[in-house]
């Protein structure tokens, strides 16, 4: 009996959790509400993305995983909300990677999933620039509620957790299977998506 790699066997699991997982559709709605909530507080703390928010508003953006998947509108405010199940997305984002364990990893490298783009192409460099410019800074928000030093210290001991876990999954990497889907560019209204 061959031994099992300990990368191998904590991606089984994963794996094995998130096709087990279906959540009650209450909370998939909370959950949902929350992501807004938070997007839209990283937002309201970015001038220029909300503007180009606003140049966006009533567009709707839909993303899939696995057999998740949630419509954000633009508001005429700049900011996010969730759209109405019927309307039609004007984009859509559907992340190429099945594997929980392997999205984790490589969010932990600092690496983009890979991502099939269909829809309008000047509302996907809209979302690419937010993606690429707009930042959570947890260590600010914290310095509101204890104070700058207890933020900068947390903010630390978060980096530091941080540094070791990428290190951890970064052992992993060359036991990660071959053959990732690249990130598409976007195809233009009217053309179907491959």
């Amino acid at each position: 009996m061959a031994t099992q790699s300990p990368d191998s066997f904590l991606r089984q699991i994963f794996d094995r959790v998130g096709d087990a997982l279906q959540p009650p559709a209450w909370m998939v709605h909370e959950v949902q509400h929350r992501t807004v909530l938070l997007l839209n507080h990283v937002l309201q703390q970015e001038p220029e993305a909300q503007a180009r928010l606003r140049r966006q508003s009533g567009r709707v953006v839909e993303a899939h995983w696995r057999q998740f998947s949630m419509r954000l509108q633009a508001t005429p405010a700049g900011l996010l909300d969730l759209a109405a199940p019927t309307q039609a997305p004007d984009l859509t984002l559907t992340v190429g990677e099945d594997s929980p364990w392997s999205l984790a990893q490589a969010a932990l490298r600092g690496e983009k999933p890979p991502v099939r783009i269909d829809g309008d192409v000047q509302l996907a460099a809209e979302v690419q620039w937010l993606v690429d410019h707009v930042r959570w800074d947890v260590e600010e928000d914290l310095a509101r509620v204890f104070g700058d030093a207890p933020a900068h210290a947390a903010g630390q001991v978060l980096r530091r957790m941080a540094d070791a876990v990428r290190q951890f999954a970064g052992r992993g990497r060359d036991a990660a299977p071959a053959g990732t889907v690249p990130p598409a560019t976007p195809t233009p209204p009217g053309q179907a998506g491959g």
